[in-house]
């Protein structure tokens, strides 16, 4: 992870979850609320979903470790160099660490939706440990850096732990409003992963931002403030346009879809009565 690309590949995981996320509980909720009966609101098609999201969830975690693994100048699965009596590149394990956290919690979906033994609320609880084990992570991820690279992480911690206990809040009591939340952090997280690509590795051969000018700090501050708002306008945008997508536009299909099954068991009867 110690490259722009590093930073931007969990950031854009981040950023793509919480949209899906805010994009389905927005649909769950509004088809709840205008009691859609097409398939679009079938429980049939959110457990599949479901299922789905599992599998992506492990094929980020599997692509996020095997980039810290194998990338160059990777450790190559090698945790202790036994030629040199050191530890090998134990930042790229910390990260494989926290992929694998993740990766953990899609595995848990997919047994949750195949095994109906399983509580489905098991889910929640195994993201808002990943996102402690990222958190606890990052704390010890800084030692004997400059200010601003301390700084910048510092906040991550913040966002990790923050969403870590909304997540945690919401295994125990499920709302639509807590659920849009969760996912405007998550969006921050992602994005904030973005920030600190740019800050501490500018691409293109880009001037390097100063470490310790104060005033950078300063500016990072309010600029983390733009980032959270960013993330509450796009999660809010986006619940708005599937809530009124629910309301409006599919009003028609799903009018059409119930009118052909009612005429379908009316066929049916009429055939069994003959």
């Amino acid at each position: 992870m110690g490259s722009f690309r590093g930073h931007a590949l969990p950031g854009s995981f981040f950023c793509f979850m919480s949209l899906w996320w805010c994009t389905k509980y927005s649909l769950k909720y509004a088809c709840k609320k205008y009691k859609r009966t097409c398939y679009l609101g079938s429980k049939a098609l959110f457990h599949q979903l479901e299922i789905l999201e599992g599998i992506i969830i492990i094929c980020m975690a599997l692509i996020g470790m095997t980039g810290e693994q194998f990338s160059s100048g990777g450790p190559y699965l090698t945790l202790y160099d036994y030629k040199e009596g050191q530890w090998n590149q134990l930042m790229a394990w910390h990260h494989c660490t926290m992929y694998f956290f993740f990766g953990l919690v899609g595995v848990t979906g997919v047994l949750c939706y195949t095994n109906r033994s399983l509580p489905v609320a098991l889910i929640k609880l195994m993201l808002s440990n990943a996102f402690f084990v990222e958190g606890f992570i990052f704390y010890n991820h800084t030692h004997g850096r400059n200010m601003l690279d301390i700084f910048v992480h510092q906040i991550l911690i913040l966002i990790v732990t923050l969403t870590g206990l909304i997540v945690f809040i919401n295994f125990m009591r499920n709302n639509i409003l807590l659920e849009l939340l969760q996912t405007s952090v998550i969006m921050l997280q992602g994005t904030w992963f973005w920030q600190i690509a740019f800050v501490l590795y500018p691409p293109n051969g880009g001037p390097a931002w100063e470490s310790m000018d104060h005033d950078n700090i300063v500016f990072l501050s309010m600029c983390f403030c733009w980032h959270y708002a960013l993330s509450l306008v796009i999660i809010g945008l986006n619940h708005a346009f599937v809530t009124w997508l629910v309301k409006s536009k599919l009003k028609r299909f799903c009018s059409s879809e119930v009118g052909l099954l009612k005429s379908a068991d009316r066929e049916q009867e009429s055939e069994e009565e003959m």
